[in-house]
């Protein structure tokens, strides 16, 4: 298993406008993607889903080192 890190914006912005999220749950999306991708911005994008969400999907984006989380939210448009 990786040593997760996170942005500033994650602790101070993510997790302010969506307080339901937890750490956990990025990590294990990370750890056991459904999906990845490259993003623009040397970032990247991994897909799971999270049964505690209601079975919604997550999406987690990371910098270009796939260890440091800077985003996540529930994602309604992503199809396995």
């Amino acid at each position: 298993m990786a040593d997760y890190q996170f942005t500033d914006y994650f602790e101070k912005e993510v997790l302010r406008k969506r307080p339901y999220l937890k750490k956990e749950w990025c990590t294990r999306v990370l750890d056991s993607p459904l999906r990845s991708e490259p993003q623009e911005g040397n970032r990247h994008r991994f897909w799971g889903r999270i049964p505690e969400l209601g079975d919604r999907y997550l999406r987690v984006i990371t910098l270009g080192d796939k260890v440091t989380i800077h985003n996540a939210f529930p994602d309604r448009r992503f199809t396995p």
